[in-house]
Order: C-alpha cells, then sequence, then structure tokens
C-alpha cells in the first residue's frame, strides 16, 4: 500500500496556544480519512500544514514523498474553508483562471460536474448562495486529477440541498484505486459511509483513531455516536 501522507509528532503553536499538539497520522492510497473534531481542535490547522500554508513547530511531515511547499499545491487538490472565490468573477471564469495554474485539470470532467452540480458558467459569484459556492470549490477541487484529496470542511454552513450534492460528487469522483481523500469536519452523521479511517482531536491532541469498522465493532456505535461520547 502507497503512503501518501505521513505525520509524526506534528505540532503547532501560535505563541503560548497549541493548535496541534504531537499529532501522528497517515493517509495511504484508495482510502478516505477523516479528521473529526469540534470548531478550534486543530482539523484546519493539519491541513493547511499539509498543503504548505502554515508551517509547523515541531515534528514532521510528508505528503507525496516531499515536505509540504509551494510546489506541492501542483500536486495536491486542496479546498478550503475560506470563501476564496473572487466574486467579481463569473463561474465560467474562475474556472479557466484556476485550470491554467494545473496541468492535471480535467475540462471534461469540470464541465460535468458544473452541470450535474446545476451551476451556470455566466452566473456572477457574487449572485451565488453559500451553498451554490459551496458547490463551487467542490467542484473546482475535483476538477483535477490528483492523488490526493484535502477537503477541509467541505460541508460547514452548507444548506441540506447543496450539502447532498457536495456528496454525491465526492462519491461519484472519488476513484479508491487512483486516489485518496483526507477531509475535515464536525458533520459526521453526513460523512460515516464515506470514512475508511479516522482521526479525532480535541485542542490539538488525538483522543481515538483507527480503522472506522473497527472503531464502531469496538464500542458497538456509530463513528457519530462515538463523536458526541467524546465530545458531548
Amino acid at each position: 500500500m502507497n503512503r501518501l501522507l505521513r505525520a509524526r509528532g506534528l505540532t503547532k503553536r501560535y505563541g503560548r496556544k497549541h493548535a496541534l499538539r504531537g499529532v501522528d497520522l497517515e493517509v495511504n492510497s484508495g482510502e478516505v480519512v477523516g479528521i473529526l473534531g469540534p470548531n478550534g481542535s486543530g482539523k484546519s490547522t493539519f491541513l493547511k500544514i499539509a498543503i504548505g500554508i502554515v508551517r509547523p513547530t515541531g515534528g514532521e511531515i510528508e505528503v507525496l514523498g516531499q515536505r509540504p511547499g509551494a510546489g506541492l499545491r501542483k500536486h495536491v487538490s486542496y479546498m478550503s474553508e475560506n470563501d476564496y472565490l473572487y466574486r467579481w468573477m463569473r463561474v465560467g471564469e474562475i474556472l479557466e483562471w484556476t485550470a491554467s495554474f494545473y496541468d492535471d485539470w480535467n475540462d471534461a470532467k469540470s464541465q460535468e460536474i458544473i452541470e450535474f452540480l446545476g451551476l451556470d458558467r455566466d452566473s456572477k459569484i457574487s449572485s451565488l448562495s453559500r451553498g451554490m459556492r459551496g458547490r463551487l470549490k467542490t467542484a473546482i477541487a475535483f476538477s483535477r486529477d490528483v492523488q490526493l484529496y484535502l477537503l477541509d470542511e467541505p460541508l460547514s454552513g452548507i444548506d441540506p440541498a447543496s450539502r447532498s450534492k457536495i456528496l454525491d460528487v465526492i462519491i461519484r469522483e472519488y476513484r479508491p484505486e487512483n486516489s485518496s481523500i483526507l477531509l475535515s469536519t464536525h458533520l459526521v452523521m453526513d460523512v460515516e459511509n464515506l470514512l475508511d479511517r479516522v482521526v479525532f482531536l480535541s485542542d490539538g491532541s488525538v483522543l481515538l483513531q483507527g480503522n472506522a469498522d473497527e472503531l464502531r465493532s469496538q464500542h458497538d456505535a456509530s463513528i457519530n455516536s462515538i463523536f458526541i461520547q467524546l465530545y458531548g
């Protein structure tokens, strides 16, 4: 099994505050790994370190065999929790603009996803609801053919209809023979059936991690129920 991401003792401090405290985490080929926890648990910080936006304070991390940095972004598709879309652009313009940065952009797949999500290429981004902007961010992420997708809170603040569409795209476009997904979320019930392995974070530390089916069996509970037990 090919290891796509490996973190050991990963730590991040902002002054005296720890965002991550010695996190160990791996992502292997052909699996979906969920980083689960409430807001402020360190999920987004881990993904930002993995893509090279934030530097760790300690520990080590390798993604696709290299240390995270600007060059890695050409080989990993990262969907930020933040609303980074330029509102003065139209849907088609931001797709074309993003495509110009990546050799792995798949125009045919992009058009298929846009149509499935009900997005109009002529619509101004400023006219889109939060849910439709979430759909567009998902389309951008999965229009690339890469080995690893990093999805930071892809469903947060999204209306139920758009949430369902986004999940449908993730299910449709994920190819375990070619790629893996690492996603962070606190909306565990929505993504539970996608997850092969899970890592529960709290205040930057790992509370529990393991194979999702094994954890269900050990705790005689769903992953969502385990989440509630840990944080409730």
